[in-house]
């Protein structure tokens, strides 16, 4: 190994804070996570009693900001779509 290898390595390792690691992909992507409807409430506080039983679908923002939710996992790569960001599946 030589040393610019060396110094590339070093570089390629560099730490990322909470906050960059949060801003990767910001008005890019969109996150779609399924969530059960404790966890709805949980994120979106304005729902109220939302229906036991049903899986929702959340959009969140690179930073995990709540953006959109919906019942069905389509609708929501859809709204992430139709916002101009690349919807990607959380589990």
């Amino acid at each position: 190994m030589n040393e610019f290898e060396k110094e590339e390595d070093r570089q390629t390792h560099a730490p990322i804070t909470r906050r960059e690691l949060a801003l990767l992909g910001d008005g890019e992507v969109a996150y779609i996570k399924q969530l059960d409807s404790d966890a709805a409430e949980r994120l979106f506080p304005a729902l109220h009693e939302a229906p036991k039983g049903i899986n929702f679908f959340a959009v969140l923002g690179a930073d995990g900001t709540p953006l959109a939710l919906t019942d069905s996992r389509s609708a929501a790569i859809a709204n992430a779509i139709e916002n101009d960001l690349v919807p990607v599946s959380v589990h």
